[in-house]
């Protein structure tokens, strides 16, 4: 049986935290993905058609780092990647990373998506607010941590309604093999079937942790979509973490993370698309023993890991607050 971990949280995995950090006057955040100790088995998988990213190099399946000290998902386009620079820093002087004899050197990767148009002053000169912003989200890394208008989903939009940051876990009882999502959504398509306040994600939802409305009165056509917002190359994305507590090496990773992006597809329509850069990293704790050749049981993984990346997308809109002229879901649809 398939339930929510305790928090319905990424951190329900043991051994991992999350912290948020925001510029309220910029319109914008950061959310750090972070080990309590060590490295974990990372891999990453992007989808999107204008992404951007930093360091995903050392995480392909032949690269010879051990492992990510923490992952960082960011507003703030191609500025926002200087909070790996903030978590970079706070992780040194924290003493985690690789051991070269000089200072520890964290091995680290991030995503950002495109939140410049929300409203809020990026008249900044010289630094830019992200660096600072990425060593606050690690200071307050903890096991519990804000959902919605929060973290790097604080400026996103989810196609005509304000985005946010998701999370939600699922844990298989009978195995105690464990999955978390954390998912700053800011699509271009929408979250919600076409004039309605139905979330495509209604069949993955356990209990009421989006509204619990069920299914739609009526399905639409399948060339039924709901309007976009005004599309540019570049101006949307959807990033996010999947973790497990599972033991796996980098190639049963990244197909983990590959699967997932099947959660932004069941979630958002259109996903994937030219004008979002969608990526997802993978996680593994290696806490509970499991064979990573086996492609039964990788397979079983993957699909706990779509079906929780999808309610954790409802989940970020459902619990976004207005802070500009977009209105939330509960501003347009009601709490449900």
């Amino acid at each position: 049986m398939i339930k929510p971990g305790p928090r319905n949280l990424i951190t329900d995995i043991p051994g991992l935290l999350v912290g948020n950090a925001e510029d309220m006057a910029v319109r914008t955040g950061v959310t750090a993905i972070l080990p309590e100790s060590g490295a974990l088995v990372a891999a990453v998988d992007v989808r999107g058609g204008a992404s951007g990213t930093r360091n995903t190099a050392a995480l392909e399946t032949s690269d010879m780092a051990t492992g990510a000290h923490g992952i960082v998902l960011s507003g703030g386009s191609e500025f926002g990647l200087a909070a790996a620079d903030g978590m970079v820093e706070w992780l040194s002087g924290h003493g985690r990373g690789l051991d070269l004899g000089v200072r520890p050197i964290p091995v680290t990767a991030a995503a950002i998506l495109f939140d410049l148009r929300n409203g809020g002053d990026k008249s900044w000169t010289g630094e830019s607010p992200y660096r600072r912003l990425g060593i606050a989200a690690c200071e307050a890394a903890g096991p519990d941590f804000a959902l919605g208008t929060a973290g790097a989903g604080y400026g996103a939009q989810a196609g005509q309604l304000k985005g946010g940051l998701g999370s939600a876990s699922a844990v298989d009882g009978d195995t105690g093999l464990m999955v978390g999502a954390v998912v700053a959504v800011n699509c271009v398509g929408s979250v919600t079937l076409p004039k309605s306040p139905v979330f495509w994600a209604w069949p993955f939802e356990i209990g009421a942790e989006f509204g619990g409305l069920g299914p739609p009165t009526e399905r639409p056509t399948d060339g039924d979509l709901a309007p976009f917002r005004e599309a540019k190359i570049g101006a949307n994305t959807t990033i996010g973490v999947i973790a497990t507590n599972a033991k796996l090496n980098r190639q049963a990773a990244r197909r983990i993370a590959i699967m997932a992006q099947d959660g932004f597809a069941r979630a958002m329509r259109p996903a994937h698309t030219p004008f979002d850069g969608d990526t997802v990293f993978t996680l593994a704790t290696g806490a509970i023993p499991f064979d990573p050749e086996a492609p039964m049981g990788v397979a079983w993984l993957g699909a706990m890991a779509a079906d929780c990346m999808a309610r954790a997308v409802a989940r970020g809109v459902y619990e976004a607050r207005a802070i500009n002229d977009v209105p939330s879901y509960k501003d347009r649809f009601g709490p449900g």
